[in-house]
């Protein structure tokens, strides 16, 4: 009986010990948890697919791998989270090309008026062979890892009363222009004929209601969730930017998952992507209807030449000192990707 006792708590020992070796190996012995922060509000896609992503990781992760999501700038304002996953203070945020152009300039083409064509063109470019080059020299620079690109949304204009319709660049002659703080905010308020006025996200709906700013520009998405109509008349259809925002984590984080962990993080990001961009592109097909019920001004006929050649212009002058760093043989490349 002693010796089948001894025998008994030998195999058990044994087993337990395979059990933990295999845990160890994967890295799936301890809850890791990743602090994911952003500015989005609550139905934004964005920031939809901050639960989507936790959700997924969890899951995938067995419990082992724990998300804590905080939007709506609980942890950080929009330019104090840049620097946080900088120094790892928080683990993940989203950027994208404007934010980071300060440290690899040649990104901020990537914001640039009338760069991308349309979504296709942006997630072809931005989530294939292009994308990878472009997050890995950010790996190299920043220390901080893009794991993917997701569909802000298409950038319009959006203006109090007090400015008055605008069809050209020429109506946006001194009007005060809200953009975040980066250099290639900055260019892009410039390259639209206004007078960039940065701001950060959290303060443009008072700075609207105020008169401290007399436009933005946003996705027609945001523009609803952050109730901007509420302080503002028109929105021109611009179509400017095809924005993404990528999903960012920082890179001592992300060293210390294992191959498995690594491969669960991305599979969880690509299911937010999928989210995310189908989340704003069905918001889009059919958001105007409810600006107009809340009494706005629809203008549907821009000049859009008018304001590509400007931009164009304004880019090889005013900003020169941004796009003096410009790939042009990528962006050829990039533009020859258009379907």
């Amino acid at each position: 009986m002693k010796k089948l006792l001894t025998l008994l708590l030998i195999s058990i020992f044994s087993i337990t010990l395979a059990f933990s070796e295999g845990q160890a190996e994967t890295g799936t012995d301890k809850v890791i948890e990743i602090n994911f922060s952003s500015v989005s509000v609550p139905g934004d896609a964005h920031t939809e697919a901050m639960t989507v992503f936790k959700k997924e990781l969890e899951k995938l992760s067995g419990g082992t791998m724990k998300v804590n999501v905080y939007h709506s700038g609980q942890l950080f304002p929009q330019e104090g989270e840049q620097d946080a996953v900088r120094q790892g203070t928080v683990d993940m945020v989203y950027t994208s090309a404007p934010w980071l152009a300060e440290f690899v300039p040649y990104l901020s083409m990537f914001s640039a008026v009338y760069t991308f064509q349309g979504y296709d063109h942006m997630t072809k470019v931005l989530n294939g062979e292009i994308g990878k080059k472009i997050f890995q020299d950010v790996v190299d620079s920043q220390g901080i890892r893009p794991l993917g690109a997701y569909y802000l949304g298409t950038r319009q204009l959006n203006l109090v009363e007090k400015v008055g319709p605008v069809r050209t660049p020429a109506d946006m002659a001194g009007v005060k222009l809200r953009t975040p703080g980066s250099p290639s905010w900055i260019a892009l308020g410039k390259a639209l004929g206004g007078n960039p006025t940065p701001m950060s996200f959290g303060e443009v709906y008072m700075g609207l209601k105020t008169g401290a700013v007399e436009g933005q520009d946003n996705p027609l998405g945001t523009d609803k969730n952050a109730k901007f109509y509420e302080v503002t008349k028109y929105i021109v259809l611009t179509n400017h930017v095809v924005d993404s925002t990528w999903p960012t984590i920082n890179e001592k984080k992300w060293q210390s998952f294992s191959d498995k962990q690594k491969e669960w993080v991305l599979k969880s990001v690509d299911k937010a992507r999928i989210a995310c961009d189908k989340q704003n592109l069905e918001t889009e097909a059919g958001i105007l209807d409810f600006f107009k019920g809340e009494g706005m001004i629809i203008i549907e006929d821009p000049d859009v030449k008018a304001f590509a050649d400007y931009a164009k212009n304004s880019y090889l002058t005013e900003s020169k000192d941004i796009s003096k760093d410009w790939d042009w043989d990528l962006y050829d490349k990039v533009q020859g990707m258009v379907k």
